[in-house]
């Protein structure tokens, strides 16, 4: 069955850097658009990142874009987003999602961004 498996979260300091990986299976990965999105306490869930198929094209969210990088590696079926000078308002639940005629969830790692 399909699954997507987020890991890579965890406690970093303010200004820190986390790499996240989403691993896919049960589905075509590398004909799926991927995206991260991200949700806070008591926030509505907001997307962070977007990259096509073959990965030649990506988008970010304002609020993360030169400190942000998304990527995937179609032969291991996996997607990343590298975080680089994390700020305390980064903290947030993030979700994997690939989108195609229907739409996929991992169940979400936790990133926390304090001192």
């Amino acid at each position: 069955q399909v699954q997507l498996v987020e890991s890579g979260g965890g406690l970093v300091q303010p200004g820190g850097s986390l790499r996240l990986s989403c691993a896919a299976s049960g589905f075509t990965f590398s004909t799926y658009t991927m995206r991260w999105y991200r949700q806070a306490p008591g926030k509505e869930r907001e997307l962070v990142a977007v990259i096509s198929t073959a990965g030649g094209s990506t988008n970010y969210a304002e609020s993360v874009k030169g400190r942000f990088t998304i990527s995937r590696d179609n032969a291991k079926n996996t997607m990343y987003l590298q975080m680089n000078s994390l700020k305390a308002e980064d903290t947030a639940v993030y979700y994997c999602n690939a989108a195609r005629e229907y739409n996929y969830w991992g169940q979400g790692t936790q990133v926390i961004v304090s001192s």
